[in-house]
């Protein structure tokens, strides 16, 4: 089926964002990198939230079949979910509003979780897309970004963004100054 207007290259971009991000999560899981894990994944994870903003933003994509078609098991992201977690550790799990329009609910949660679960739903759009089912895999992207991984993402940015900034920012007083002091040195000189 040939989707109207610029659908099926929207199709073809989030397809290839979804595949960086799931590559990126597995590099990170993997331990290749430990220091580079936190803004690795705040890049990761923020740009599929700005492609995912783009399919919530559009007009909902119908698929032209009441039942979708059946795209093979859900991937296992459990291995994935635990990699992430140890590399996290100490990291991981924090405090969530369940859903601030709602009222003040907490939850916990943890960034392990989220990312497994954003991971979950790109992996099933991108079966339907590699089986070429372009239609599904839009609608399922879409959906999916708008009944979960979307809010779960824009909370892992916010949390990831937060530890970035407490480890580069939250140093001695003394290191601090003397920091403060060179560089205003080097403007001097």
């Amino acid at each position: 089926m040939t989707l109207p207007g610029g659908v099926t290259e929207v199709g073809e971009a989030f397809a290839e964002q979804a595949s960086r991000f799931v590559e990126t999560l597995t590099h990170v899981a993997s331990g290749a990198t430990p220091e580079a894990a936190i803004p690795v994944l705040l890049l990761a994870t923020t740009d599929v939230l700005a492609s995912g903003s783009r399919l919530g933003a559009m007009v909902d994509v119908v698929p032209s079949e009441e039942f979708e078609p059946d795209s093979g098991p859900d991937t296992d992201v459990e291995p994935l979910r635990l990699a992430l977690a140890r590399i996290l550790d100490g990291l991981d799990a924090y405090p969530e509003v369940v859903d601030p329009v709602l009222g003040p609910e907490l939850d916990a949660t943890s960034l392990s979780d989220g990312l497994a679960e954003i991971t979950l739903a790109l992996t099933q759009g991108l079966a339907h897309h590699d089986a070429g089912h372009t239609t599904e895999a839009l609608w399922w992207w879409q959906f999916s970004y708008l009944s979960g991984w979307g809010a779960t993402a824009a909370s892992a940015a916010r949390v990831l963004a937060l530890i970035l900034g407490h480890l580069r920012l939250d140093v001695e007083d003394d290191v601090a100054a003397e920091a403060e002091y060179d560089a205003l040195q080097r403007h001097t000189t």
